[in-house]
């Protein structure tokens, strides 16, 4: 174990964040640690690092173990030196070695028959080597530039950056740092897509262990493989992904629930025999050890569902033309970058656009220029009937700072009742007595979903919507996603949520050379287009292999270069074995899944057997029992769709 607690109970005031919680990170682990917002995610990594102390319990670390922990509170540091400068402060005992290198130097000029100082001089150079301290510099330039700073970027002195980008730095200095535990808490929150996917490459090869909070659901299924879930005061643990987390958490409460009803079934059961045969004489030893029994029975809770299943929707008023917006010719440039030059786009109606691509490509700015919110060269054409609702982090300062929350989404001007707003704010985190809460004494995340609660309040049926997934828990972005989805209107949007886009947008679009270039489909099918187009790329850029100099002389400039023949008749006797021999995998997947299917069937007879509730461990077995199967259908239902996925490719060809 590196770092753990041990029976905690922590406390904000009245209100239990976790109660006697047990929880050791082990070597190797890459932890998503999940829950909705509030729950207390943010507190158990300051629980680990020592920040906050528990009522109860011990908080529990190897004597040698080091730690590294990204959280907002990091931007507070300021200073004047470069951010390779700050980086580079991750190599404490290089620095150090380096100054007590030139020391020594100097000592040994003065005196050069000093064995002492040659020797500590000698001593500390093998230091230096070992620790890799002549690749400092270029190992601190490399994960930099993975993180999206350019070459003049490194140069320039950490003040002169925004607090997103700060925030980058300071995440460069801690992998530079390569603890044996990194906590993570939103670390895609300030990253764009190309240095989200250089962070997932570069994590899945860390030595290290990894903890990470985050909503992006995307980030988490590629990233770990463990999920702790904060609910109800207790630590959850499940041994896989996100998306493994998932299906085991709806199975686990189905299995609960049904432990839950037939134990109920059976106490009602004995209750009904003790109250008619209590007063029996022949029968009355027996309902008093029924009841003895009844006392000791470790009584299963009910399920409780921690946040209502809440739905956003979307009204739209008026249907608008075939094209909501044309733009002509655009061009937009700053002093420093072009950022688009002579670019043509339409957005039409039931258009659902995602515009990605990397930090300071002018995603933000074509989005302002779509709203008429940025100066621009060209033509920018509105359609006829368009309702539109824009949605950025900007949108904070207009909120009134002396409204309530519900005054603040009342003055939208829409029909709905308090009721209907009431609900609508619980999708957004905002319960109870929470609306009564004045504008001005919310964090600048709750001004963000007040802002998105009243673009969405609104009848719009054009949306343009700026990362509108920050702030929000992954059960809010899937709330979120679903009612875009079903959304009638059309919408652009900026967002670095992968999982988000993939849910809802059909086309992408991205600049490129300063144009704008559309893909016309979902997220997966232009990443899948992109590493085609990758492929393209390299394969044209190799040489002709396989061809001597000589032969091609002979064929000219013109010709083509010469392959190999190869016989059609080998290529599909091969063809042929290939594909006998996974239509046979495949029967036999098919046999298994029949066969596992068929013993789940029994076992879930076997649990709906009341009598095996007054039993717990025999009630343990079957759940592990029960559970296992799952896990082994899961399993074969996915070697099932790569061989199948296989076999088509094989099939086509």
């Amino acid at each position: 174990m590196l770092i753990g607690l041990q029976n905690v109970t922590f406390e904000f005031g009245a209100r239990a964040i976790v109660t006697d919680a047990t929880w050791h990170i082990q070597p190797g682990e890459r932890i998503g640690l999940i829950g909705y917002n509030g729950t207390g995610k943010s507190t158990l990594l300051k629980l680990l690092v020592g920040q906050y102390t528990p009522s109860k319990g011990t908080v529990e670390k190897g004597r040698d173990t080091t730690i590294g922990y990204l959280h907002q509170d990091l931007l507070s540091f300021d200073t004047s030196e470069t951010i390779t400068e700050v980086a580079l402060g991750a190599f404490e005992r290089v620095r150090a070695l380096e100054k007590e290198i030139e020391a020594l130097g100097i000592a040994l000029e003065a005196n050069p028959e000093d064995n002492d100082i040659l020797i500590k001089y000698t001593d500390a150079l093998h230091e230096l080597d070992v620790l890799d301290g002549y690749n400092i510099e270029h190992k601190a330039e490399e994960v930099l530039h993975g993180l999206g700073f350019t070459t003049k970027d490194l140069t320039r002195p950490y003040k002169e950056f925004s607090g997103g980008w700060r925030m980058r730095v300071l995440l460069a200095k801690m992998i530079l740092q390569a603890p044996d535990v990194l906590l993570l808490d939103e670390p895609t929150n300030h990253l764009d897509l190309p240095s989200i996917e250089w962070l997932e490459k570069y994590l899945l090869h860390y030595k290290g262990s990894v903890v990470i909070v985050s909503h992006d659901k995307y980030f988490l299924n590629k990233m770990v493989n463990k999920i702790v879930e904060v609910y109800q005061q207790q630590l959850n643990f499940y041994t896989g992904d996100y998306a493994y987390y998932e299906v085991e958490k709806l199975q686990r409460i189905e299995i609960q629930q049904r432990a839950f009803e037939n134990q109920q079934d059976y106490i009602r059961q004995q209750e009904r025999f003790i109250e008619r045969f209590k007063a029996k004489a022949s029968k009355a030893a027996q309902a008093q050890s029924i009841q003895k029994r009844l006392d000791r029975l470790d009584v299963i809770e009910d399920v409780q569902i921690e946040r209502p299943n809440i739905r956003i929707n979307f009204a739209v008023d008026k249907t608008p033309g075939k094209v909501l917006v044309d733009l002509k010719g655009i061009s937009k440039s700053y002093p420093a970058q072009s950022i688009l030059e002579n670019a043509f786009a339409e957005i039409e109606r039931g258009d659902k656009i995602a515009l990605i691509g990397a930090n300071g490509k002018g995603k933000s700015t074509l989005l302002r220029i779509v709203a008429g919110m940025e100066s621009y060269e060209g033509e920018r054409v509105w359609g006829h009937n368009v309702d539109e609702s824009f949605y950025a982090q900007h949108q904070l300062e207009s909120l009134n700072l002396n409204n309530t929350i519900l005054q603040e989404v009342q003055e939208c001007g829409t029909k709905k009742t308090d009721l209907e707003l009431r609900a609508l704010l619980g999708c957004f985190l905002f319960g109870g007595d929470e609306i009564d809460k004045k504008i001005k004494v919310l964090s600048g995340g709750e001004k963000a979903r007040v802002a998105l609660a009243k673009t969405i309040i609104s009848k719009a049926n054009f949306l343009m919507l700026d990362e509108p997934t920050n702030h929000l828990d992954m059960a809010t972005v899937e709330l979120l996603a679903e009612a875009l989805t079903k959304y009638d209107g059309s919408i652009i949007l900026v967002s670095h949520d992968r999982y988000f886009i993939s849910k809802t947008a059909n086309k992408i679009w991205e600049i490129e050379d300063e144009k704008i270039i559309e893909f016309k489909g979902d997220y997966a099918e232009w990443v899948a287009w992109k590493e085609r187009m990758a492929k393209q790329k390299v394969q044209l850029a190799e040489p002709v292999k396989n061809v001597g100099s000589k032969d091609i002389r002979k064929q000219g400039k013109q010709e083509p270069a010469v392959v190999a023949e190869v016989k059609p008749q080998a290529i599909d006797k091969d063809l042929q074995k290939q594909i006998q021999k996974l239509q046979k995998v495949i029967a036999q997947i098919e046999h298994n899944i029949e066969t596992l299917h068929t013993e789940k069937a029994a076992i879930e007879v076997e649990m709906a057997n009341p009598a095996i509730y007054t039993d717990p461990a025999k009630m343990h077995v079957i759940e592990k029992s029960y559970q296992d199967k799952n896990a082994l259908i899961r399993s074969m239902n996915k070697e099932y769709e790569i061989a199948f996925n296989d076999l088509l490719i094989l099939e086509s060809k």
